[in-house]
């Protein structure tokens, strides 16, 4: 990863790590790059959801993309995933979203999107970072300066197209919507009742303050409550971008990405259209999952953690299913990155297609127990390729066969070891995780 661009853009506190003038420094490097490439004024799309700083990087954006020619387009309030729609299909250079996703409303971040509307290679985004850093000069624009045009005609175009996905009518399903008081707010509804159905919303009232605070996928809970009070067939909540959804069904239970996966998964399957007979997942999926999916004859991709490296392998092996338990799910026949309110329409798709309640859909799935456990060790190379440690792992994963797994990896970020079980009750993980983490202590790469 750069210096400042993370798997998932440039993520930080606004104004105290992620600044108005790293904004303007991106758009003036965008602005540039994309207008010097094709010798024309280049066109650049932006979106943003609800944080009130979301306003300021907008602004700041717009100013260093005019300021070096190029014409800002701006979406407003949108989702992540529809200014990767609207990037594509309406042939800009490249899409811009602000957004820091399930963060605190004090969080921001840039991410950028490339002209396909997938995220923007690291080639070009090593070059920004060169710019942001002074190593790189760019000429101001003189008599041709950039304008901003409104755009809300994307967000619309997008509402339309997810409309135009659905080949069944809603009309008589209760759906309950948590649209976090983020992005999916202005769009979500509109969906859904353009559809039929009777729409039952909390968590739309933002006022850059309130994003995801207490509400949304990471706070599930208060989504199975509202869902089973009102009597609804089904709810969906969404993070602060939409990109990820979560699903209730309707006793109250939630479905998880590792639900989805399967429920789709199947359903593709089903009517021959999962190609190469897999989904993909990330290694953090549950083991519950990849039982689940034995049982049915599908096979499934293991990939890093983070939606970027399962879109990478579903591109690599035109795979067309893939996504993370956290709700991330990606379908490469209609979209470049995870989309929540897309995501919620495959799943009301195979209610509707198999008249089956989502309790029953998801019922095939079990999850098995997890412990994980994380262990400071002095060094994350020595303590991995120690041939002690490495026994202890394979005698546990032996111990369990087809009972459980054991996962142990590094942190992307801290110096730390995570060891993972997942196997039939949370003792027999307990007792498999502490063995390994035995023999690291044993073998003096703990941090005292």
């Amino acid at each position: 990863m750069g210096k400042y661009f993370g798997t998932d853009g440039f993520r930080g506190e606004a104004n105290v790590n992620l600044t108005y003038e790293h904004a303007i420094k991106i758009g003036r490097f965008l602005g540039w790059y994309y207008g010097s490439r094709i010798d024309k004024k280049a066109k650049i799309v932006i979106g943003k959801d609800t944080r009130r700083s979301s306003y300021m990087f907008e602004y700041a954006l717009c100013t260093g993309l005019m300021a070096s020619g190029a014409d800002a387009y701006i979406m407003h309030v949108t989702t992540t995933p529809s200014v990767a729609y609207i990037t594509r299909v309406d042939d800009f250079d490249c899409g811009i979203m602000i957004s820091a996703s399930h963060n605190p409303f004090y969080d921001n971040g840039i991410k950028l999107l490339n002209g396909n509307g997938e995220k923007m290679d690291e080639e070009t985004i090593l070059k920004v970072e060169d710019y942001i850093d002074g190593t790189l000069e760019i000429p101001l624009a003189t008599r041709n300066v950039g304008r901003t045009v409104d755009y809300a005609a994307g967000r619309n175009r997008y509402i339309g197209y997810l409309i135009s996905m659905s080949k069944y009518s809603f009309k008589n399903v209760k759906v309950g919507l948590d649209v976090a008081n983020g992005a999916a707010w202005s769009i979500a509804k509109s969906v859904f009742d353009a559809l039929g159905a009777k729409t039952y919303v909390m968590n739309d009232e933002p006022d850059g303050y309130n994003i995801n605070t207490d509400c949304g996928s990471t706070h599930i809970e208060h989504l199975q409550k509202f869902v089973v009070e009102k009597g609804l067939d089904v709810g969906f909540a969404y993070d602060g971008d939409a990109d990820r959804c979560l699903c209730v069904d309707e006793k109250g239970n939630v479905v998880t990405g590792d639900h989805i996966l399967y429920i789709y998964g199947l359903y593709m399957k089903e009517r021959g259209k999962l190609l190469n007979n897999k989904v993909v997942t990330t290694v953090m999926s549950n083991f519950g999952l990849y039982k689940a999916l034995d049982k049915v004859g599908i096979d499934y991709e293991k990939t890093k953690v983070g939606d970027k490296y399962v879109y990478e392998n579903m591109v690599k092996y035109g795979h067309r299913i893939g996504g993370e338990q956290s709700g991330h799910i990606i379908f490469t026949k209609y979209a470049t990155t995870g989309d929540g309110i897309l995501t919620s329409l495959k799943l009301m798709e195979v209610m509707l297609a198999k008249e089956q309640k989502m309790s029953k859909l998801a019922a095939p799935v079990v999850f098995y127990p997890q412990v994980l456990k994380n262990v400071r060790v002095k060094s994350k190379p020595d303590a991995q390729n120690d041939p002690d440690v490495q026994a202890a792992v394979q005698k546990v994963a032996e111990d369990l066969g087809d009972n459980g797994r054991i996962l142990v990896r590094e942190s992307g970020t801290e110096p730390v070891i995570r060891v993972m079980v997942e196997a039939g009750s949370n003792e027999i993980c307990e007792k498999y995780v502490d063995s390994v983490i035995d023999v690291i202590r044993a073998k003096g790469h703990m941090e005292v």
